[in-house]
């Protein structure tokens, strides 16, 4: 009896499974059958930004003050104004001089020149103008044709009488002031030989 108790059991349970898996042949078969509608798309959730979190406030750095050494500036000494140069003339070039012409030799005068009115008279005899030192032979000579003959005559020459006698001594011009013939005639006009030979040496 526990046997066939046990067999159907078995067929009991068989039999429960298949009409298990029978009805869910059956509602899958139904189900594809059905008309499937078409899914409706579901607009998503408007996205809604995520706040960003607040950039953090950095203190700036600030650098240590630097000592700086001040600048000493010199006075500077005043200026003082140039003065306006003012223009330079152009230079004109001088033209060079002339060359004097030679004068022309005064002919021997024969007359004869007294020194000054004071000399008008003239002794007989003529002094040896060969003791005036400087006269020779042919001055001599030069000088009795131009009427001078006594010392006291050369004595009382003037400025204006050397001058006269001067231009008419022709190679011997200029000896009259070189030689003293003025003082050498005062001291032998006075008869001084002593005061003229200590000056001009001996005669």
């Amino acid at each position: 009896m526990q046997e066939f108790f046990m067999d159907y059991g078995l067929w009991l349970l068989v039999a429960l499974l298949v009409v298990i898996a029978l009805v869910f042949l059956l509602s899958g078969k139904r189900k594809a059958e059905e008309p499937v509608e078409p899914s409706v798309p579901v607009a998503a959730p408007p996205s809604v930004p995520t706040p960003t979190a607040p950039t953090p406030f950095v203190d700036p750095i600030i650098a240590a003050p630097v000592a700086v050494a001040p600048v000493v500036v010199e006075p500077v000494a005043p200026v003082e104004p140039i003065a306006p140069v003012e223009p330079v003339a152009p230079v004109v070039p001088i033209e060079p001089m002339p060359a004097p012409e030679p004068m022309p030799e005064p002919a021997p005068a024969r007359e004869p020149i007294p020194a000054s009115p004071a000399i008008a008279a003239i002794a007989d005899e003529d002094d040896d103008l060969l003791r005036l030192k400087g006269v020779g032979p042919k001055l001599k000579s030069l000088l009795i044709e131009l009427g001078v003959t006594r010392y006291a005559q050369i004595a009382a020459w003037g400025d204006v009488d050397i001058a006269a006698i001067d231009a008419k001594l022709g190679n011997f011009k200029g000896r009259p002031v070189r030689d003293h013939w003025v003082d050498q005639a005062k001291y032998l006009a006075a008869g001084d030989i002593a005061g003229f030979e200590a000056k001009y040496g001996k005669l």
